[in-house]
């Protein structure tokens, strides 16, 4: 198979479009726990193996537990998750699969928990890991050789 297309290489522009959105989840004001949550559901919704296997490394490094990490594909089956988290995750697997719509219930308890920045932040990190995930599975990006 002809090797795929590489964003980056190809159109720089387009990557650094995408950068600048990463940066500004990166300085948002969400937990690093919580971006790392977010990261790694929807990677593992979307079957994204680069950037499971790059957020639950990160995940870990900020003091994710392995449990936690083990458990997230079935987090409503646990008591590991804090409410926060479990409404993160809500939005995160109701966003990430577009096609079942983001459900009243799950939004109203996210406005309840969230101010409006920090439920708008939780929002865009959803969108942007979705996107890197897209990106990522379309040019069949390698795992790192650890």
């Amino acid at each position: 198979m002809k090797k795929r297309i590489d964003i980056l290489r190809t159109d720089p522009a387009a990557y650094k479009a995408m950068l600048a959105l990463e940066n500004y989840i990166k300085t948002s004001k969400l937990s690093p726990i919580h971006k790392e949550l977010i990261k790694i559901r929807a990677s593992q919704i979307n079957g994204c193996a680069f950037c499971i296997d790059m957020h639950t490394k990160e995940a870990r490094q900020i003091g994710e537990t392995e449990q936690r990490i083990y458990l997230l594909n079935a987090w409503r089956e646990t008591d590991l998750f804090t409410e926060e988290e479990q409404i993160i995750l809500a939005l995160t697997e109701e966003i990430t699969n577009i096609g079942n719509h983001s459900s009243n219930n799950t939004y109203q308890k996210a406005a309840e928990l969230f101010d409006e920045i920090y439920l708008a932040q939780i929002v865009m990190a959803i969108v942007t890991i979705n996107s890197w995930n897209r990106i990522s599975i379309t040019s069949q990006s390698p795992l790192p050789k650890d």
